[in-house]
């Protein structure tokens, strides 16, 4: 797994409701959404994960003569007594057939009459913990694999905590290899009691129970004559089936920022996928964090003009004004979603060292990547018994509740009501590798709306305080933090604070704010103009800041105007260039150190 996997999660619902070998939400039947079903098989090792697949694949007739010629020779390599073995359909790798195990995660697209399906094959082996998340991280539906005889075991339970974790709604529990006992619905009882336990504790909302044999073939494609007691469905009917569309009515839109489209500076568009509802031409949108809001001037949908955009759709959405806006920002019609500095995190641990309080990783949430610090483990999680325990660190494959310091605020939700923005993972800041999956529980040290931060007014003018932001270095986690302490509106004749924990700029200085394309003067530590590019000259008798407080190496009105045209006409690439080209960052800003968490 690694950091560029996204995790696609779902809500859970209430717990308590027990579950039948027919599914507890009804019949999947006539009425159903018949779309793309994308699912994932997991459980413990060799409980037949790879052999129910390559069975349904073969049984149905899903795969060419080549592979079909292929796949008997093969098994006759093996321990099946002249059989075929289905699993090595899937087991592509010679290490998974030299030992009879799914390392890597196998993903197979097939279709029937009925259905499109993307199947992700994981390894049972508690090893590969960190490979079944990253399948289950795209599913909308589990098909969990349990042993007719062994039972419900400890990694059964822990991948249906992590599919849980994961926001899988759909479950459907095969307890295979019937054909070991007898066929026994005793037996199939016994275990039909050990999933509703499961299932209750790990409120599961929808789940299926199907007595088969992977092998054998037992419900898997056919009706099993063997089981005659069992009156639902086969494996494959209930997933062509199934109902796993979700309900999207009154969500309102919000699209994470992929990529910020600046061919020149006449085009600035912002680039992503629309995550839920829908935005046309015209609305009013807010940008996230800086809370600015500005009206759609255009919408571009594979490359072409179009009127309105729908969930599911990447787009390019320009505004009719400048607003701060780059990769890992939200563009929302929803008021309730808001930019965040703490996190509260359900994690599961994949790193082969520990997870302590006070570490320090790169967080990946929707399109933003960000350091920040755990703060604290409030408990870890008991895989068998849901239990809370005390702990100073997690090891790998633990699951625990977690907070989550972040080194700005940054659009975050409560996973069960926005899910892009509640899936996360913690990103290694030496190896780069995932380190942690997990889904927000919680947010707090919300983000001062834009009307409650620092800015510049006179009548229709208005520009950012930025100047204003404070970075704290802290000892503990060596990160840098920052926020905004000041949060006044400056009017002509206020006076300003020049000097902060982390800013001294001089009592008379111009300010220009590029993306506002306002000039502010200061003089005697007192706001005396403002005004737009196009009015303002700049006398070269008084130092000169950009928005962020940083010193511009121009003497001269000329040179001023040459920086902010080669600025607004400089492309996505060549903008770090352009600025250590023109500005000074140590003239007015420092870092001061601070020995707790911001």
């Amino acid at each position: 797994m690694n950091h560029s996997d996204k995790l696609n999660n779902r809500p859970g619902q209430q717990a308590g409701t027990p579950v039948h070998s027919e599914s507890v939400s009804g019949s999947a039947g006539a009425g159903s959404s018949r779309g793309l079903l994308k699912f994932i098989t997991c459980g413990s090792v060799d409980d037949g994960k790879s052999t129910l697949i390559g069975h349904i694949l073969y049984d149905a007739k899903l795969i060419y003569a080549d592979q079909e010629k292929a796949l008997e020779l093969d098994s006759k390599v093996g321990s099946t007594g002249g059989g075929i073995d289905y699993s090595l359909l899937l087991d592509g790798l010679m290490a998974e057939r030299e030992q009879g195990i799914t390392i890597d995660v196998a993903y197979r697209y097939f279709t029937t009459s009925a259905r499109s399906f993307i199947v992700a094959d994981t390894p049972g082996h508690e090893e590969y913990t960190r490979n079944m998340a990253v399948g289950a991280s795209f599913a909308q539906l589990a098909v969990i694999l349990v042993d007719a005889s062994q039972g419900v075991l400890v990694q059964t339970r822990r991948h249906a905590r992590i599919c849980s974790l994961m926001g899988i709604r759909h479950y459907v529990f095969a307890v295979n290899k019937m054909d070991l006992v007898k066929y026994s619905e005793e037996r199939f009882s016994e275990i039909l009691k050990q999933i509703n336990e499961l299932a209750a504790e790990l409120s599961l909302p929808d789940v299926k129970v199907i007595p088969l044999s992977a092998t054998a073939g037992d419900n898997v494609t056919v009706k099993s004559v063997n089981m005659p007691w069992y009156t639902g469905e086969t494996l494959l009917a209930y997933l062509e089936n199934v109902d796993v569309s979700e309900s999207e009515s009154g969500e309102k839109f919000y699209m994470p920022v992929q990529r910020v489209c600046r061919p020149d500076r006449t085009f600035r568009g912002f680039q992503g996928q629309v995550e839920a509802g829908s935005i046309k031409v015209g609305d009013t949108v807010k940008t996230l964090p800086s809370g600015e809001t500005a009206d759609v001037s255009g919408i571009l949908a594979a490359g072409k003009e179009a009127d309105n955009a729908y969930a599911g759709q990447p787009v390019t959405i320009t505004l009719d004004r400048e607003v701060d806006v780059s990769r890992g920002c939200v563009i929302t019609t929803d008021e309730n979603i808001a930019a965040y500095g703490t996190l509260d995190v359900s994690l599961l641990w994949t790193d082969d060292s520990e997870l302590a309080a006070g570490a320090d990783y790169l967080v990946k949430l929707g399109t933003k990547l960000i350091p920040a610090v755990v703060t604290s483990i409030k408990y870890a999680v008991d895989v068998n018994t849901g239990e809370h325990i005390s702990v100073t660190t997690l090891g790998k494959n633990g699951l625990a509740r977690c907070t989550i310091k972040l080194s700005e605020p940054i659009p975050a939700d409560r996973f069960a009501l926005h899910k892009t923005l509640g899936e996360l993972i913690l990103i290694d800041r030496v190896t780069n590798m995932t380190a942690a999956c997990g889904v927000v529980e919680d947010v707090s040290d919300k983000a001062a709306a834009a009307d409650e931060r620092a800015a510049f007014t006179d009548g229709k003018l208005r520009a950012r305080g930025d100047v204003f932001e404070e970075f704290y270095y802290d000892v503990n986690s060596y990160n840098v933090f920052h926020t905004q302490t000041v949060r006044r509106t400056f009017t002509v004749g206020d006076e300003i604070p020049t000097a902060g924990k982390s800013y001294a700029y001089p009592d008379d200085l111009d300010i220009i704010v590029m993306r506002d394309r306002v000039a502010v003067r200061v003089r005697g530590r007192k706001v005396t103009g403002l005004m737009t590019f196009d009015e303002y000259e700049y006398d070269g008798t008084v130092p000169i800041v950009n928005g962020r407080g940083f010193a511009v190496l121009a003497k001269t009105d000329e040179d001023v105007k040459r920086f902010i045209s080669e600025y607004e006409n400089a492309g996505e690439q060549t903008l770090p260039e352009l600025s250590g080209k023109w500005l000074d960052f140590d003239t007015y800003r420092r870092i001061f150190i601070s020995g707790a968490y911001i």
